[in-house]
């Protein structure tokens, strides 16, 4: 899907779109170890995932806007060095000039609007679809009515979240270990 724009939130683990080879591997071996997938599906899943990614490189780039609850930071997946080069690597993301990253911290509480990730997306012709899952399933959805409602919400948590260069102080120090 060739979107214009892309609003992600994300709780827990980093977004598909921003995650590095390793952090993804490290996703993708956990899901294998547990039953949840076969070693064929999460090997499909890692070229599907890096064929996304490059859909980021594409000219003209899609606006990517990202909302990650704090407990994408503090997770660690892969272990310490996967999750530095994580951490480094959204960083970087962040000083993309098609990019804005915001980290919705912990003391938000209940004034964050959403309980799963949401996935929010502008075609070319401005026509915008919302994309929801849960453990079970996911969901595309077309129809303003449904839309409208969580792009409202999502605008909402961009303006309780932390600025871009507060989310990337605190990135920087989860990646050096201070609290």
């Amino acid at each position: 899907m060739r979107a214009a724009e892309i609003r992600l939130f994300e709780l827990g683990i980093i977004p598909g779109l921003l995650q590095t080879p390793e952090y993804a591997a490290a996703i993708t071996t956990g899901a294998v170890r547990r039953g949840a997938i076969t070693e064929q599906q999460a090997e499909e899943r890692l070229t599907l995932l890096a064929q996304r990614q490059a859909s980021l490189d594409r000219i003209p780039a899609p606006l990517v806007y990202v909302v990650l609850d704090e407990s994408c930071l503090r997770r660690v997946v892969g272990g310490p060095r996967v999750m530095a080069a994580q951490l480094e690597q959204l960083a970087a993301f962040a000083e993309l000039p098609s990019t804005v990253l915001q980290v919705a911290p912990y003391d938000l509480g209940e004034r964050r609007p959403f309980d799963l990730p949401v996935h929010l997306l502008t075609l070319p012709d401005r026509a915008q679809l919302a994309y929801a899952e849960s453990a079970q399933q996911g969901r595309l959805e077309r129809d303003m009515r449904f839309v409208q409602p969580l792009l409202t919400a999502y605008h909402q948590l961009q303006a309780e979240a932390l600025s871009q260069m507060a989310s990337v102080a605190m990135i920087e120090q989860v990646r050096k270990g201070t609290p």
